[in-house]
């Protein structure tokens, strides 16, 4: 160890008289297996020291060169612990695996539904960085402004992910422009909090009341994040984020995906190619089109206009219907009219723009945007034919009953085709079948709109036709209702007619898009080079004779779908033409803009340099700068806090006035400037501390130490402090044999109680892993901001919805409840329970069934130092005895009781009883505090 780092401390403890002679048990240094123990938590796998132990010529090793051993190997297994507190800062919620359960690509907002998001490849980045030791200015550099540096990689994209991970709200109602400004004020609090450790955003609202950050300083430093791609919009179903993504498929992917993507391209290029006999043939299309007869539509005429919520209905002189009034989300329009036809084979709804709606219509949000998400027929008449069952589209809940129909009956024909203009340009009725689907409220379907692709408004039709047509001799009586539901903003129509045909043709009307209908019109002399090239276009997606190109290009994109690339969201910077400007908020509110700024650094600390541009590169070398007096200290003290449990400050997220002083400020400097002339060696610096006389000397407390340092301050002593959720759940896995040690890949999905997913609003389920997966690290799991994996909340993890760098432990009953219950863990008591019957002879000596008293204190001692790392006492080797005799009694006489303990773990030759008694044994030392406290 660098033997300056002691001296150090011992001055600060000698000041209150805790320096005591190197034979005082306190100041010895810890015992080989203690000492690998605390070391394997710190940077291998949990549960290794044991090996120390079966291996005597390993405890006479040097503690150096066991350090050594483990660095040198990388950081493979550190990552349990150092890559978790690398990620806990940036608020990381861990990422979906591929599947339906999880919508993998899919965003994880928090906000009401609170989607997946994919982040999994910014952690294999940050995992894969650990690895390589990657120097920490550069691990900054590259997570501040990865897709700034020139000729970016495809990895330091991903890195520049780290800012891509703020919770986004889409909740309906919400502002577009407040949605990002939150988003802005989560990237300046959680960079000030990570490099900086100050409390910056207390700035947001007015100037910092403790430390000396103003209010301008805060928004100079918001401008640095205020110039990446559009990011959010309003748009007609709702408020939308716009994450810019990359692809990140792997070699073998990548290959298959370029195979299958020059097919593709080489059948588009024969589909945008326009040849003379498609020429010939299209010139016959439209002469086909021209001279077929027409469809003729017969308007409806309101007899009756109903409305929910309070909209008006008004009829107009063309038949259509205008709605005013109130916009609420939801609203059914119900109108009453005759069809002056004997036979009515279609319908048809026409969206008609007008110049009293938003942006000209045809519908009622502010874009002029609606969506239609049912519509229920019913018919009345004299002699009207019934043909088949009822049908509703998209209905809410049960029809009404027959007293209510005043005379109308539910629609005796079934919907045999549903089918929009423009499907493919701003209009769309994916979801929108001709089924009865019953109303999905989180995901609202039917047919929707947005205007705002519409250079000009124009109206717009949705032909519904039926099974068998409505016959009557007397004319046919309608009443349908229209229905807008499922959003927080008014989408309903604005202005729309309804009418009739007989025609055995009626979706002829919407073969051709709406656009181009005058177009076919125009004689093909007379069109522009424009109005000729979009015909031509649209008529080589119909042409038979490209049919055969059509059908291979879907199966090849249904081929590429199926590859399942990953992807990956990272910040993309837009072309700046000056400095970028952010504004100052009175009182933080997004509404209230009062001066504007332009990107900077906050003035009590140094400039940016001559050669730093006022962008986020810029910034991301500012805080790695060496004049920069606090990102070298953020960072050795976050260290430190991993190793001893407390930092040099205690307050590692709040370096100010209002945080904990440093305990050992000349320390805290040495450590700071001996990173940065390391070259920001991260490894290097955790050898540091892990070779330190400070760390290997022993936890154990003289009464001395406890009354004037409880809390080890002074570091006095080693450190001793329970282990961490994730570390908490890893080592009672590593001590049965289930750990899986995979590094990298898709977050996985461990059991946990049925019911915590029913918590937030969304369908989604937790399916759990299977295989391995099953037994992946605490690193791996899949964290839901709005229900976050239960054992872990309970052992003070975060829900990552704020940057969190410190957790406060705590200790509550709840916790021994996980530990003894909890699904994950009771199965680790059962895999223990098989681990110590299945002993090898030379560790264990294997008996009969009926297991003699010394073969019973043999497996007991075996359990004990698996689970605990060390020798049971006598004391303790007695009552692990007598509590499986206990245990075993009650078993002999409950076989089934044994039979749901050990339930897929039976061991071949062994009692169940037996089994179960041990698996009862192993439950209890996988819940010792000293087997969770790490010492």
């Amino acid at each position: 160890m660098h033997p300056r780092l002691h001296r150090k401390l011992k001055r600060s403890s000698r000041a209150i008289g805790l320096i005591a002679p190197r034979s005082a048990p306190h100041c010895r240094p810890s015992a080989t297996l203690t000492g690998c123990e605390r070391l394997s938590i710190n940077s291998s796998s949990p549960g290794s020291s044991t090996k120390a132990w079966r291996h005597p010529q390993r405890r006479r090793s040097k503690h150096s060169s066991v350090v050594s051993r483990s660095i040198s190997s990388g950081f493979r297994h550190r990552l349990r612990k150092w890559n978790k507190s690398a990620r806990r800062p940036r608020r990381m919620a861990p990422a979906p695996r591929t599947r339906v359960s999880s919508i993998a690509c899919s965003r994880h907002r928090i906000m009401e539904s609170d989607l997946p998001r994919v982040m999994w490849k910014y952690r294999d980045w940050v995992i894969d960085a650990l690895n390589h030791d990657m120097p920490f200015d550069r691990f900054t550099i590259e997570q501040i402004a990865g897709d700034m540096l020139p000729d970016a990689t495809r990895d330091q994209l991903i890195a520049s992910g780290f800012h891509r991970n703020a919770m986004t709200n889409e909740e309906g109602g919400i502002d577009p422009e407040e949605a990002l400004y939150e988003v802005l004020v989560d990237r300046v609090n959680t960079t000030a909090t990570v490099w900086l450790g100050t409390t910056l955003g207390c700035a947001q609202c007015h100037d910092h009341k403790y430390d000396p950050f103003s209010q301008r300083d805060y928004y100079r430093m918001m401008a640095f994040f205020s110039n990446t791609d559009y990011e959010v919009s309003k748009r007609s179903d709702g408020t939308k984020f716009f994450e810019t993504t990359i692809d990140v498929p792997t070699p073998e992917q990548e290959t298959k995906r370029k195979a299958i993507q020059s097919e593709i391209d080489r059948l588009n290029e024969r589909q945008k190619t326009q040849t003379r006999a498609l020429d010939r043939a299209q010139a016959g299309w439209e002469q086909t089109m021209r001279l077929e007869p027409a469809v003729r539509w017969t308007v409806l005429t309101p007899k009756r206009l109903i409305a929910t919520g309070g909209v008006v209905l008004t009829p107009m002189h063309d038949g259509s219907v205008t709605a005013s009034g109130p916009n609420p989300g939801e609203t059914v329009y119900t109108v009453e009219a005759a069809a002056a036809l004997p036979i009515v084979t279609a319908i048809r709804l026409e969206a008609v723009p007008d110049p009293s709606l938003p942006k000209g219509g045809p519908g009622r949000d502010v874009y002029g945007n609606f969506q239609l998400n049912g519509i229920e027929i019913e018919t009345s008449g004299p002699g009207v034919v019934p043909a088949s069952q009822s049908a509703s589209l998209n209905a809410r809940g049960a029809p009404p009953p027959l007293a209510r129909r005043r005379g109308f009956a539910a629609l005796p024909s079934s919907l045999k085709a549903i089918k929009a203009d423009d499907a493919a340009g701003g209009a769309s009725v994916d979801s929108f079948s001709p089924k009865v689907l019953p109303r999905d409220a989180s995901a609202p379907r039917g047919w929707r709109i947005d205007a705002s692709r519409d250079e000009t408004r124009i109206a717009r039709q949705i032909v519904f036709t039926l099974d068998r047509p409505l016959q009557s001799a007397a004319g046919v009586r309608l009443r349908i209702r229209l229905k807008h539901y499922g959003s927080a903003v008014g989408q309903a129509l604005g202005r729309f007619r309804l009418s009739v045909t007989s025609s055995s043709t009626p979706q002829r009307v919407v073969e051709i898009p709406a656009k181009l209908r005058p177009i076919l019109a125009i004689p093909a002399t007379n069109r522009t080079e424009k109005q000729r090239a979009e015909l031509s276009a649209f008529y080589r997606t119909v042409a038979p004779s490209l049919k055969p190109t059509r059908d291979r290009l879907a199966a090849l994109e249904k081929e590429l779908a199926k590859l399942s690339i990953p992807t990956a969201l990272v910040m993309r910077e837009r072309v700046a033409y000056e400095r970028p400007s952010a504004y100052v908020h009175r009182r933080g509110s997004f509404m209230d803009k009062t001066e504007k700024v332009y990107a900077g650094v906050p003035e009590v600390l140094h400039p940016l340099g001559e050669d730093q541009m006022p962008n986020r590169l810029g910034l991301a070398h500012w805080l790695v700068d060496e004049r920069n007096p606090l990102t070298a200290r953020v960072a050795v003290n976050r260290a430190w806090e991993q190793f001893f449990g407390r930092g040099l400050v205690e307050t590692s997220e709040d370096f100010g006035t209002r945080g904990t002083p440093p305990s050992h400020p000349e320390l805290l400097d040495w450590l700071a400037t001996q990173f940065v002339r390391s070259g920001w060696q991260m490894k290097a610096l955790h050898k540091l501390i892990v070779t330190s006389a400070t760390y290997r000397q022993t936890s154990t407390a003289t009464r001395v130490l406890l009354d004037r340092d409880p809390y080890n301050r002074l570091l006095a002593r080693g450190p001793r402090f329970r282990m961490e959720a994730e570390m908490v759940r890893d080592t009672v896995l590593a001590a049965s044999g289930l750990l899986n040690l995979k590094i990298g890949g898709p977050s996985v999905f461990p059991p946990q109680p049925e019911g915590i997913w029913d918590i937030p609003y969304s369908d989604e389920k937790w399916i759990p892993s299977t295989g391995e997966d099953r037994y992946r690290r605490g690193l791996y799991v899949f964290i839901r901001r709005s229900a976050p994996y239960p054992s872990l909340l309970t052992f003070d993890a975060t829900s990552r919805e704020r940057c969190t760098v410190r957790r406060v432990r705590t200790n509550t009953p709840l916790q021994a409840l996980i530990t003894l219950n909890d699904e994950a863990f009771f199965e680790a008591a059962r895999a223990l329970a098989a681990r110590i019957l299945r002993e090898p002879s030379s560790l264990v000596a294997r008996g009969s069934s009926g297991a003699e008293p010394a073969e019973l204190k043999l497996r007991a001692a075996r359990a004990f130092r698996i689970a605990v790392s060390r020798r049971p006492t006598v004391e303790e080797l007695d009552r692990i005895v007598a509590s499986y005799a206990q245990h075993l009694e009650r078993f002999r006489t409950d076989h089934d009781a044994a039979a749901r303990v050990i339930k897929d773990y039976a061991v071949d030759g062994f009692d169940p009883a037996e089994q179960a008694a041990w698996t009862l044994v192993a439950n209890a030392l996988l819940n010792l505090d000293e087997t969770l406290t790490k010492e």
